[in-house]
């Protein structure tokens, strides 16, 4: 890891946005979107209690990608669609595997839902990682592909390797990783996980431009 350049980032970001993540100017089109909402709507609706009723469940679990900014129009319509095909035992095993990731065995959770969804062709980093980061926006992060790849070259993570089928071990290493750069920063740059990988996206641009 290449923590020199995280510095160089972080310098350079702090002259452009000298409040960090609370500077009105970073990320301006969050203005009408309120992640504090987002979080507390998707906890709510996906409340441990929630799991004693499957198609509840996995209806919520649409609404809570449905209202991220995160996830393409595209993938919401086609997790759509496959929602309307399952069948009850179908939501079942969804529902089970969606409980374990967030409440239970977190990487049998994650490795289940993976399985369903490669069924569909819906296996996709943005949605494996959309829901846990939205309930825990401190803890979890999102993966957006691009920024992730853009990520492990900038900062030569070289113990990591991007693919595009999501996986429990990549996703654990990167949160290390991750993790340990977020303690070398200033603490106007941690906080919301979403918004650190941000920061590092427009610093790798910073430094291309």
């Amino acid at each position: 890891m290449n923590i020199e350049k995280l510095k160089d980032i972080e310098s350079e970001f702090l002259e452009v946005y000298p409040k960090g993540f609370e500077d009105s100017n970073f990320f301006p089109s969050m203005k009408k979107f309120s992640p504090q909402k987002h979080t507390q709507f998707a906890k709510e609706i996906l409340a441990k209690e929630k799991f004693q009723n499957p198609s509840e469940v996995i209806d919520g679990f649409f609404k809570v990608i449905q209202k991220s900014m995160m996830v393409s129009l595209f993938d919401k319509l086609k997790l759509r669609d496959m929602i309307q095909t399952l069948n009850s035992y179908e939501k079942d095993m969804l529902s089970i595997e969606l409980y374990e990731l967030l409440y239970g065995n977190k990487k049998n959770g994650f490795e289940g839902l993976v399985e369903f969804l490669s069924e569909y062709k819906l296996a996709k980093w943005t949605i494996i990682s959309v829901v846990p980061y939205t309930l825990h926006r401190e803890k979890e992060y999102f993966i957006k592909p691009t920024t992730t790849k853009n990520i492990i070259k900038h900062f030569e993570l070289k113990d990591l390797l991007y693919k595009p089928k999501p996986s429990y071990e990549f996703y654990e290493n990167y949160t290390q990783a991750l993790d340990h750069m977020k303690k070398n920063v200033d603490k106007s740059l941690r906080g919301d996980n979403g918004a650190f990988t941000g920061f590092l996206r427009v610093g790798i641009e910073m430094c291309e431009d």
